[in-house]
């Protein structure tokens, strides 16, 4: 298992499509998409499309994603996605972020892993544990 460290930023896109029929007949669900900018050991760009469930208890809410990444890691480019899965309960927060299985192309094909993030002063500080098959 190698270990892939570094930080990313997150922006909203401009050309967010409308709403889709499950989130105009269900007002609490939120959709968003947004652009990442990876630095440090993998870098590139990606795209996350997120839906979110607010509650009307403060704290709690739950998001999941997909994220479709274009980068190097390790020296081999290509692409790969991520899928989120988000859960805050009253404050306590839970986040698992994975590779899709067999998502992996270009020279990250057979990648295999997952991702911790911690925020500190608003960075976003990852740590990828991952898999690649030997070239």
């Amino acid at each position: 298992m190698s270990a892939a460290t570094g930080t990313f930023t997150v922006r909203p896109r401009a050309d967010m499509p409308a709403q889709t029929t499950s989130a105009q007949t269900i007002p609490e669900i939120g959709q968003l998409r947004l652009d990442k900018h990876w630095s440090g050991d993998l870098r590139g760009q990606s795209v996350v499309e997120m839906l979110t469930f607010m509650t009307p208890v403060e704290g709690s809410a739950v998001y999941v994603a997909i994220e479709i990444v274009q980068a190097t890691l390790s020296g081999r480019q290509g692409g790969f996605a991520l899928f989120h899965a988000g859960v805050s309960e009253r404050g306590s927060q839970s986040l698992t972020y994975r590779v899709v299985p067999d998502s992996g192309s270009g020279e990250l094909l057979g990648l295999r892993g997952e991702l911790t993030l911690e925020i500190v002063d608003k960075v976003h500080h990852y740590t990828l544990e991952y898999t690649l098959p030997s070239p």
